[in-house]
């Protein structure tokens, strides 16, 4: 695996070519696989003499378990997903990845919360052979999930090490000098330079925050964003298992669209490696969408339902479904249990996304 091939992302073709048929696929040899692939084969279900399995018992999330296969180098890729140290992302540890700052106590008896955030440029390995040029928050895409409790105070030191003028922009509300728009109150952070954002958490929710430097599109594509959740001051009901899901993509070309897609940042990793749960007890999703390039993203479970809080701001559900759509920068919480255990895929009901990273598993297993 050290010693493949790196692909040349620019010679990549565009996500709708390589949709469009076996002619456009074949023009580049290292993706000449995808034409004769359906969604059973894309970097994920078993290909030739492979199987797919969960990470081992007593095996930390994203280590690649003993004896699983390389998915028989489909769609020119030595594997499925990039193993987790070289791609330098692990989408498993930042399902459960809460950051809740460093805590004191102000003289009014609220919480003090903070966090130091630096946005740098780091390439990533996003599939077998692909780098991407990101921009990221703290050295990972998405960048850190900031947890607080309703009514806390927080201060976000931000220092921006990259090569570009960067901001912060928190979903909630806040006032405008801490809004991270250029042009008002500090604006753009320029590089070399740090601000400190500061304002109180609310409303609780599940929100998100991002860079919001023109031209906004690639700084958001590149990288720069993470979850920030808000929990209610009263608490919610407790989770057996809470998991926060930041759906992207990326653009490697430099195009208008994205060629990968995935969920915490690596395609097909969930494939490699099931989310873990087990029968009956309660999951908790908080699910961010900050996919940009495409109007809309969307989350399907197979063989189960969830009730879904939109921006997880109320305390009762809106419906009881098994898909959900999402624009660029809307989220909300998934609620629910698996009755039976096995192996249960989820994935973008956006048939194209799927094949292109963002699909997986929850391995269920009995209670």
């Amino acid at each position: 695996m050290d010693g493949l091939p790196k692909l040349d992302s620019k010679a990549l073709p565009s996500r709708r070519r390589m949709l469009s048929g076996a002619a456009a696929l074949a023009a580049v040899p290292a993706l000449a696989g995808w034409a004769s692939l359906d969604i059973e084969d894309v970097g994920g279900l078993a290909g030739p003499g492979g199987s797919h399995h969960g990470a081992g018992a007593g095996q930390p999330p994203g280590t690649r378990p003993t004896g699983l296969n390389n998915h028989g180098g489909h769609a020119g890729f030595a594997g499925g997903s990039v193993p987790v140290e070289r791609a330098g992302i692990d989408p498993s540890s930042i399902l459960y990845d809460f950051d809740r700052g460093r805590t004191s106590t102000l003289p009014d008896g609220r919480t003090l919360r903070e966090w130091d955030i630096v946005a740098v440029d780091q390439e990533f390995e996003i599939a077998p052979g692909v780098m991407f040029p990101g921009w990221s928050y703290n050295g990972r895409i998405p960048g850190p999930t900031l947890w607080a409790q309703q009514g806390d105070a927080l201060r976000i030191h931000f220092t921006n090490a990259g090569a570009h003028p960067h901001t912060i922009h928190f979903h909630g509300i806040h006032r405008a000098e801490m809004d991270g728009t250029p042009g008002i109150g500090a604006g753009s952070i320029a590089p070399g330079q740090s601000f400190t954002y500061e304002f109180d958490a609310t409303p609780f929710g599940t929100h998100l925050y991002h860079c919001h430097q023109s031209p906004l599109a690639p700084h958001i594509a590149k990288g720069l964003y993470g979850g920030f959740i808000i929990e209610p001051k009263e608490g919610r009901p407790k989770a057996d298992n809470e998991m926060v899901m930041v759906m992207n993509g990326y653009n490697t070309d430099g195009g208008d669209d994205n060629e990968f897609y995935s969920v915490n940042g690596l395609p097909f990793h969930f494939m490699d490696f099931p989310v873990q749960v087990k029968q009956n007890e309660l999951v908790r999703i908080h699910l961010i969408n900050v996919l940009e390039y495409d109007p809309i993203n969307s989350f399907h479970l197979h063989g189960n339902f969830f009730h879904y809080y939109p921006t997880g701001t109320m305390l009762t559900p809106s419906e009881y479904t098994d898909t959900v759509s999402q624009v660029q920068g809307q989220r909300g919480i998934l609620e629910l249990r698996f009755p039976y255990p096995g192996k249960y895929m989820f994935h973008a009901h956006k048939t194209e996304f799927a094949e292109l990273g963002w699909m997986g598993f929850f391995e269920v297993s009995a209670s």
